[in-house]
């Protein structure tokens, strides 16, 4: 009988479930010296947020098949090295849906009601009826910044408030949101204008850092309230601290902080007009074994040979000469998914040239999870990207060609936007990953880890500006290159640069006279 070792707490649930097929040892608490010593003993090891499976544990685990995360993230799991040494890891993603929704939806009606503030008054002996007066919801605008999992359950509570619901989210189709009946808006701007409550329902990336600071917060109404249950470092808490002490938005609810636990001298802990939590958006019962059940059941199928549905990683044998384009798949999706600014319909993925003739499926896969990661919370792999595209409404379709224009292989994407097309090429050319055409321009260059994109009037002195903004904040360009087809006409600069670019240098390159549209792409 296999062994499996559960090092931190989980519902009852999930350990009696494993025990119907393994033998299960439970130590929460272990210390990782301890764990050193025994892991060696167990096929599977399952974990919550405590224990850190780090490489010399993945290491001492000479018997370990599989890693379960009873919960969403794994960011204590090494995932890399778990995936080089064949190891499976799965979490349970859709586990903490509903709570993280319903306690939304809680610091909603605390903000609205001020609740917190008026049962501290009572405990205090007063009764200030006057002093609490608060908010309906009914017919009160919700904005949504995303609308994946979370954001859409908080979404379908709203409308059974009345509420008007709205929702940016460039990634999601407009027939999903008449399902949901919302009403997708343009831009974040006009998001924060309109509405009276703001929720964030996103991941976290180089592009969403900060999404929320002092310009945001300046559209907002005065009479707003912000929602936070997403990433803390969604929010400049700096800027949010001094537009709720200035009376600049009516208030706001955190679930979630820049650093948790919170720092007991945060100055959000001194505000009147705030409602805080800590991280408690998957903290409910029902939660918890959900995510214990799930991890138990996967790591059963995984040990009958049945499908596993929340793979997070892909420990199988791929061909040595596909593995370079199952890589460069996931990181051409990666790349469009961040030039992308309009909901997406349809993505056509071309598989073109000698890599046509083989037989594996993992490239589309591939470049949809790579397309998803920057856009959705979950987690996503190359198991469940096809289905969580299929549920956002947007269309996959495979081509395959023999044909090529120079390459004896290349990956061709195409996206149908509801504003046009996109198109991005790749390729592996002696060994290195390059991207050889952007929308109707060739070019040849390194995919690189930070990419700047600027689509351009081919004129004199535009790169010298972007090379002088850049100088000046010590952002070294390690390669530029320009494509074009007539000189003076439209025109893409590609830039790799040695180190990320912040929004502000960002928003600077994009007011140079001639540029039109300037994309920063981390990969």
């Amino acid at each position: 009988m296999e062994k499996i070792l559960v090092s931190d707490p989980i519902a009852e649930q999930g350990i009696e479930k494993l025990k119907e097929f393994f033998y299960v040892d439970y130590k929460p608490g272990i210390s990782k010296e301890e764990l050193l010593k025994i892991i060696k003993e167990y096929s599977g090891l399952v974990v919550r947020s405590e224990t850190k499976v780090t490489k010399d544990i993945i290491e001492e685990g000479k018997n370990l098949k599989v890693i379960g995360r009873a919960g969403v993230g794994v960011d204590n799991i090494d995932v890399e090295y778990a995936t080089r040494k064949g190891i499976l890891v799965i979490n349970a993603p859709e586990g903490n849906t509903i709570s993280a929704a319903e306690h939304t939806f809680a610091l909603i009606l605390s903000l609205s009601r001020k609740i917190p503030h008026a049962f501290y008054s009572l405990k205090e002996g007063k009764w200030e009826r006057k002093k609490f007066i608060g908010h309906e919801l009914y017919n009160k605008t919700l904005g949504l910044i995303g609308l994946g999992r979370i954001g859409s359950e908080v979404a379908k509570r709203a409308k059974a408030f009345k509420m008007k619901v709205v929702a940016y989210d460039p990634f999601i189709s407009i027939e999903r949101a008449r399902e949901l009946e919302v009403e997708l808006v343009d831009n974040l701007d006009e998001l924060l204008k309109i509405s009276d409550y703001v929720s964030l329902h996103l991941p976290l990336t180089s592009e969403t850092e900060n999404l929320i600071g002092k310009r945001e917060l300046s559209l907002m109404k005065p009479t707003a309230y912000l929602i936070n249950c997403a990433r803390g470092k969604l929010v400049d808490e700096d800027a949010l601290y001094n537009a709720l002490k200035e009376g600049r938005i009516a208030g706001c609810a955190l679930d979630v902080f820049s650093k948790e636990p919170i720092d007991p001298n945060n100055p959000l802990l001194t505000l009147d007009n705030v409602v805080l939590t800590p991280h408690l958006g998957a903290s409910t019962q029902e939660a918890q074994e959900k995510v214990a059940l799930i991890v138990a059941e996967e790591i059963i199928k995984y040990f009958k040979g049945e499908p596993v549905l929340n793979a997070v990683n892909l420990p199988i044998v791929i061909s040595e000469d596909l593995l370079p384009y199952v890589k460069l798949g996931e990181k051409l999706g990666r790349f469009l998914a961040q030039l992308t600014d309009s909901n997406p319909e349809e993505l056509e993925i071309h598989i073109c040239g000698e890599l046509s003739q083989k037989i594996e499926t993992s490239l589309s896969a591939a470049v949809v999870k790579g397309f998803l990661e920057p856009i959705l919370m979950e987690s996503i792999n190359f198991i469940n990207a096809l289905t969580l595209a299929k549920e956002r409404k947007l269309k996959i379709k495979e081509i395959r060609t023999q044909e090529t224009e120079v390459y004896r292989s290349l990956i061709k994407l195409q996206l149908k936007t509801e504003r046009g097309f996109l198109e991005l090429s790749g390729t592996i050319n002696r060994g290195q990953e390059r991207i050889v055409k952007i929308q109707d321009y060739y070019i040849d260059l390194n995919l690189a880890p930070y990419l700047l994109i600027a689509f351009h009037t081919d004129k004199p002195g535009i790169i010298g500006r972007v090379g002088s903004i850049l100088g000046k904040e010590n952002i070294n360009i390690a390669a530029m290159q320009v494509g074009r087809k007539e000189i003076g006409k439209e025109a893409v600069m590609v830039l790799i640069v040695d180190n990320p670019v912040s929004p502000s240098v960002l928003n600077e390159l994009k007011f140079v006279e001639n540029i039109h549209k300037v994309y920063y792409v981390c990969l």
